[in-house]
């Protein structure tokens, strides 16, 4: 794991942030992830770095260091 990926985040928004700093938002993860969304509850599945809900429209991200951390999400 690189320099920055390792960080202690806060929030969601901190995550994506950090994800798009990193130019990763756009990037495919080596595995799709079926996420539980924080706003709605409804799962949605979230192939890129960067992911919106399919069902409500708010914004999920995982740093590339960790997309198969459940933790992460």
């Amino acid at each position: 794991m690189h320099e920055g990926c390792s960080g202690s985040f806060e929030t969601g928004r901190q995550i994506v942030d950090k994800v798009r700093m990193m130019g990763f938002s756009s990037q495919f993860m080596p595995v799709p992830l079926q996420v539980k969304c924080g706003q709605c509850g409804k799962e949605f599945e979230m192939e890129t770095f960067e992911a919106s809900c399919t069902h409500c429209g708010s914004v999920h991200g995982v740093t590339p260091a960790t997309p198969l951390t459940r933790r992460a999400l």
